[in-house]
């Protein structure tokens, strides 16, 4: 159960958040809870939309970004995005099962991706505090400067929202995958 009232539909929205929601629909065929939980700050929910639509623009594609969301996801032990990204990476990203369990640990089954994706779980678990022979690693497999920039932002975007959730206990409404080892 939540631990604030958050609106039950786009309508009941502060006025502000509604034409953010209205897309959210219009893009996802429904407005999930946590869009609707962040929808009471209009101002938080416009911020956290306008970097998610950067990112979504950025060079490191649709499937490494819920690569890094499986993995950051895991760290910060948030069920809600853990059952929202594995639904999305299944879905909409076509990742497969196997796939998915090596993101939500920090790794992939791909070896390019394998190096951001364990190079965005080291920036979450390090809370940032990582070497330089961890930006060696990732660059050694191919990523240029401004995508390792761009790691760093899913990694801030999803504990935005992994905190968010936890913090408010938001309802997953998507089908429940537990945080793994």
């Amino acid at each position: 159960m939540a631990r604030i009232a958050y609106p039950d539909s786009i309508e009941t929205a502060p006025a502000a958040s509604q034409p953010f929601l209205t897309k959210v629909q219009g893009q996802l065929g429904s407005v999930p809870n946590l869009f609707r939980l962040v929808a009471t700050s209009p101002a938080a929910l416009e911020g956290f939309l306008g970097l998610s639509g950067a990112l979504g623009k950025g060079t490191l594609g649709a499937k490494n970004g819920e690569r890094i969301a499986l993995a950051v996801a895991n760290v910060n032990h948030c069920t809600y995005c853990n059952s929202a990204h594995g639904f999305l990476a299944k879905n909409l990203a076509k990742l497969s099962d196997e796939e998915i369990e090596a993101n939500r640990h920090g790794g992939s089954t791909d070896a390019t991706a394998h190096a951001a994706i364990a190079f965005a779980k080291k920036v979450t678990e390090t809370r940032g505090q990582v070497s330089a022979a961890d930006l060696d690693a990732v660059r050694a497999a191919g990523f240029t400067d401004a995508q390792l920039v761009e790691i760093v932002a899913h990694v801030a975007l999803n504990t935005l929202t992994n905190y968010v959730n936890e913090v408010f206990g938001t309802e997953v409404d998507f089908p429940v995958a537990a945080v793994t080892g």
